[in-house]
C-alpha cells in the first residue's frame, strides 16, 4: 500500500469541474447583477434596498455580486435536524444523504380497492405510519394532499397528523403565513416552546420562488416568518426548462440558481446565520404531452450540477429521488425509481425527498413508500464501497484454501459476510423452484403484504396526552377562524 492511500474505496461522482463552477456562477451573479429578480413583498424590499441592493420601480431588484457573496458566507455550512424526541438525526451537509417523502398528492392509489381516488385524510396517517416503520426513510413528508378537510387548513390538519403518528423529522408545507403560524404553534407544543424548538428543530419548511425570477409575497412572507423565527426552511425553485426557463440545461440551471440564490439573500437578510438548505430543480416539459418530467434524463443532469454548486458554496442541498413519471405501480416505476435514487446518492444531495411519488408528482401509492425504503438500502450498500485493507484483502485465507478449495466454511467467511454482502428484504432471491415453491409471490404483492403488515402491527410512538390535547385546541381553533 502507498503512503496516504485510503484503506476505503467508495463510489465518487460529479458533472461539474472547477472551471465550469466558476463559469455558472459567474453568469448567475451576471444575471442577478444586469437583470435581476422582482420582489413582491414591502418588507423584502425594505430589507434589500438598506442591504445593499438596487431596488428599482415594480418591485424589480438588482443584486450586486457582494451581497450575493456575504449571503453565501452567512448562511450555515450544514443544519442539524432531531426528532420529535429531540434526538439529533440528520446533518444536513456536506454529502451526506437523508431521504424521505415529498407532500401534496392530490391521487391516491388505494392499497384495498387499488383504484385512483382522491386523497383523505386518513390516507396522510397511513403514509405517516408505513414511513416511521420503515429503517431508511429519514423524515417525513404528507404524502398527500386530503380532499376531505377544507381548503385553507390542508396544511395545518396534515403537520398536525404526521406529527401524532411519527417521531421522524416533519418535512412540511403551508399555504400561506397564517398556515405557518399554526403549524409553528403546533411545533413550539411539542419541543416545549419556541426556544427548545429553534434549539433542536424536527421540522422544515417547504418553500419555493416562482419562476421565471420572481418572488410572491406569500413565498417570501413564510421565507421571512421563518428565518425570525429559526425555523429550518427549504427555498427551492422548481423551474421547467423551455417554459419557466431556457430550454438548454445550462441556461435553466442559471435562472434557477439566480431565484435560490436570491431568495437565499432575503432570507439571511432577515436573520443572519438562521438556519436553510437550498438547491434547484430544473426539469423538463414533454414538449409533446405537455406534462412535467420528474425522471428525465435532463432533470437528473441539472440535479447533479445542482449538487456541485452548493456543494462548492458549502451549503445543505436539497434534491428529489424515487419519483416516477408513470401513472400506476409498474415495471416503469421501478426503473425510475432505481435511477434517480442512484444518482440522488451519488449526487450527494442531503435532504433528498419525495420518495414514493407517481403521476409526476400528483398520485400516492403508499406500498411505494416501501419500494423506495428497499431501493435506498440497495442504494446505501453501494455508495458504502469497501476496504482494501489487509484482513479485507484475505490473502493468508486465500493462500489457506489454495485453488480448487471451498471458502465456505472458513471463518473469515463467517466473520464477514453479513456487513459485506447486503440482504433484500422485499426483494427476491430464491430459485425458480424455491420461488415456485414459496407462492410465485411478485414483488408487487409482497409491497402490497408488507404494507398492510406495518398498518395492522406497528405502533408509533404517540404524543403525551397534554400536548396531544394541545394540539387538537390549536386545531379546533384553526377550524373556526376559518368558518368566521
Amino acid at each position: 500500500m502507498e503512503a496516504g492511500a485510503s484503506n476505503h474505496c467508495q463510489p465518487r461522482f460529479r458533472i461539474l469541474d472547477d472551471a465550469q463552477i466558476k463559469r455558472i456562477h459567474a453568469a448567475v451573479l451576471e444575471i442577478l447583477d444586469e437583470v435581476g429578480v422582482r420582489v413582491n413583498h414591502p418588507q423584502a424590499l425594505d430589507l434589500l434596498s438598506n442591504g445593499g441592493a438596487r431596488v428599482m420601480g415594480g418591485g424589480l431588484v438588482q443584486f450586486p455580486s457582494a451581497l450575493v457573496e456575504d449571503a453565501i458566507a452567512s448562511a450555515p455550512s450544514h443544519l442539524v435536524i432531531f426528532n420529535r424526541n429531540k434526538v439529533p438525526v440528520m446533518d444536513l451537509g456536506d454529502r451526506r444523504t437523508y431521504f424521505g417523502t415529498g407532500t401534496d398528492l392530490p391521487k391516491t392509489v388505494d392499497l384495498e380497492t387499488r383504484e385512483i381516488r382522491d386523497t383523505r385524510a386518513d390516507d396522510i396517517v397511513t403514509s405517516t405510519i408505513i414511513s416511521d416503520a420503515l429503517p431508511h426513510i429519514d423524515f417525513i413528508g404528507s404524502y398527500g394532499l386530503p380532499m376531505d378537510v377544507p381548503a385553507g387548513l390542508h396544511y395545518i390538519r396534515c403537520f398536525q397528523l404526521e406529527a401524532a403518528n411519527s417521531i421522524k423529522p416533519i418535512f412540511f408545507t403551508a399555504g400561506s403565513v397564517e398556515d405557518l403560524a399554526v403549524i409553528w404553534e403546533m411545533a413550539c407544543a411539542i419541543a416545549g416552546g419556541p426556544e427548545a424548538l429553534s434549539a433542536q428543530p424536527f421540522l422544515i419548511s417547504y418553500n419555493e420562488p416562482t419562476s421565471p425570477l420572481t418572488h410572491s409575497k406569500e413565498a417570501l412572507g413564510k421565507l421571512m416568518f421563518c428565518a425570525q423565527n429559526q425555523i429550518p426552511v427549504n427555498y427551492a425553485p422548481a423551474l421547467l426548462a423551455g417554459t419557466t426557463g431556457p430550454v438548454t440545461m445550462a441556461g435553466a440551471l442559471v435562472v434557477a440558481v439566480a431565484e435560490a440564490l436570491s431568495g437565499l439573500v432575503i432570507h439571511q437578510l432577515t436573520r443572519k446565520g438562521a438556519p436553510i438548505s437550498t438547491g434547484v430543480a430544473a426539469t423538463t416539459m414533454d414538449m409533446l404531452e405537455a406534462t412535467v418530467s420528474y425522471t428525465s434524463p435532463e432533470f437528473r443532469l441539472t440535479h447533479s450540477a445542482c449538487a456541485d454548486l452548493f456543494h462548492h458554496y458549502g451549503l445543505p442541498v436539497w434534491g428529489t429521488a424515487g419519483c416516477s413519471d408513470s401513472q400506476y405501480p409498474d415495471l416503469q416505476t421501478g426503473a425510475e425509481y432505481g435511477f434517480t435514487l442512484l444518482n440522488a446518492a451519488l449526487d450527494g444531495a442531503n435532504l433528498i425527498h419525495d420518495c414514493g411519488y407517481l403521476g409526476q408528482g400528483f398520485v400516492a401509492s403508499p406500498e411505494l413508500i416501501i419500494l423506495a425504503d428497499e431501493t435506498i438500502a440497495m442504494v446505501k450498500r453501494y455508495m458504502r464501497g469497501f476496504d482494501i485493507d489487509s484482513e479485507h484483502l484475505a490473502l493468508d485465507v486465500i493462500r489457506q484454501v489454495g485453488p480448487g478449495g471451498n471458502f465456505m466454511q472458513q471463518k473469515h467467511t463467517l466473520d464477514f459476510f453479513k456487513q459485506e454482502h447486503w440482504q433484500p428484504g422485499i426483494f427476491n432471491r430464491k430459485n425458480l423452484p424455491n420461488w415456485i415453491k414459496d407462492g410465485q409471490k411478485k414483488t408487487d404483492d409482497k409491497l402490497l403484504e408488507k404494507a398492510r403488515e406495518i398498518l395492522a402491527t406497528h405502533q408509533p410512538e404517540a404524543l403525551a396526552a397534554d400536548i396531544k390535547k394541545e394540539l387538537d385546541r390549536i386545531w379546533e381553533d384553526a377550524q373556526r377562524k376559518t368558518r368566521q
